[in-house]
């Protein structure tokens, strides 16, 4: 058989292409090779950076080696003993408090007519930094006043042991605060959640889960930023959180008082509290709301998704970034706010929640609501989308406002 040298010389080339595609995956693979038959035979740690928290890191880093318990967790194996020695019953109605600065959760059980601390668990892991979560996917832990129902105690999925806070409670609802599914489970990983570890979890959800069986319709679930102390409190004074965490203060000092739950409300932006009576301390209920509250949260509610999130970053200032009460670490909180300038426009006041509580505030909510609807909308009518978008927000409007109300959308909407 004759071949032409030109046939010859293009298949010279082809295999000259082809012997240049395979040497790079040749070395990669002689790479890894290499890699596994040098690599020291040991465990993986994988530890989640999320932020700078040492303790927190340390924590994780335990859990992911198997160095469990955690330090400070009680003896878990003596869970009868343990509560022999505090004269409680299994069954009887409990409050749960968690300190996220501290990495601390307790759980309180009524013992008489007042609350007796059984036990404080070490927090595996929690996500964020101090200060309240502001909106879905900010992977930043809650701060509030919440109550967990049997609809909210979970079988199924990834963690079949853990509770439901319930976030967003209707004090963040008002403040156009939101976000879903923060729990309290097992493990040593979280976006919002508390991680107890699987061993601490199993013993706290069967207390939740006895409780409930036992008559407690609701548990009372409180989750401040650090333990609230005047000394702790004054570290606080240049943060935008400050006005939130006095008026969150007042709970704290109610129980450290009374040593039972007191009933909560929420109203003029604000929550309110007041003593429980002796017999009402086995359950104090969901958080109460005033009128004019109720109905600034129904407004929220019509608006559509995303005027809700442009309040939302309106009304509540930016994360900030310390993590820490202890005096000798440089995330100590003690230092100048660096939050950048406060929003102001719309009403809103510097540092606080804005109050949702009277009628003044609701011409102002209407107002607010009115003039992001009125901004232009960010995309050409040439996209079906767009004009899709912009008959939603006109329908909207509408039923906000009234069919008198034009925002004049089709006129200022880019072309």
């Amino acid at each position: 058989m004759i071949v032409s040298r030109r046939t010859l010389s293009r298949r010279a080339r082809l295999m000259r292409g082809r012997v240049a595609r395979e040497r790079p995956r040749r070395v990669m693979a002689a790479g890894l090779l290499l890699a596994v038959s040098f690599a020291p035979v040991a465990h993986a740690v994988s530890i989640e950076l999320k932020d700078v928290a040492s303790d927190r890191i340390e924590r994780q880093r335990a859990a992911t080696e198997g160095n469990l318990p955690l330090p400070g967790t009680p003896d878990l194996s003596r869970l009868n003993e343990r509560m022999a020695e505090k004269g409680i019953r299994p069954g009887s109605p409990i409050l749960l408090r968690a300190f996220k600065s501290e990495s601390e959760f307790e759980v309180w059980f009524r013992k008489d007519n007042t609350y007796v601390l059984f036990a404080t668990y070490p927090v595996c892991n929690w996500s964020g930094t101090l200060g309240p979560k502001i909106r879905e996917g900010d992977k930043q832990t809650p701060e509030g006043f919440y109550t967990v129902t049997r609809a909210q105690i979970h079988h199924v999925g990834r963690w079949p042991r853990s509770l439901n806070l319930g976030f967003p409670n209707a004090f963040d609802t008002a403040q156009s605060r939101s976000g879903s599914n923060i729990l309290v489970h097992g493990g040593c990983s979280s976006v919002g959640c508390f991680a107890m570890t699987n061993a601490v979890i199993e013993e706290i959800y069967a207390f939740t889960e006895q409780a409930l069986n036992g008559g407690q319709t609701f548990i009372p679930v409180h989750v401040y930023p650090f333990r609230l102390t005047n000394e702790n409190l004054e570290t606080q004074k240049s943060s935008a959180w400050y006005p939130f965490w006095v008026n969150m203060k007042t709970v704290y000092d109610t129980f450290e008082r009374t040593k039972i739950p007191p009933r909560i409300g929420v109203c003029d932006g604000k929550y309110i509290v007041q003593d429980a009576a002796p017999g009402e301390g086995a359950d104090a209920g969901p958080l109460a709301v005033c009128g004019a509250t109720s109905a600034a949260i129904q407004v929220l509610e019509q608006l559509p998704k995303v005027v809700q999130l442009q309040l939302s970053l309106l009304r509540n200032p930016p994360a900030q970034a310390p993590r820490s009460l202890a005096k000798d670490s440089p995330l100590y909180l003690n230092r100048p706010n660096h939050n950048g300038p406060n929003i102001v426009a719309m009403g809103r006041s510097n540092n606080r929640p804005v109050d949702l509580g009277s009628a003044r505030s609701q011409e102002l909510l209407q107002a607010q609501a009115r003039a992001l609807m009125d901004l232009p909308v960010p995309c050409s009518l040439h996209r079906t989308s767009c004009r899709r978008y912009v008959a939603l927000h006109e329908r909207a409007e509408r039923r906000l406002f009234g069919p008198r109300h034009h925002s004049g959308r089709v006129r200022h909407a880019s072309k």
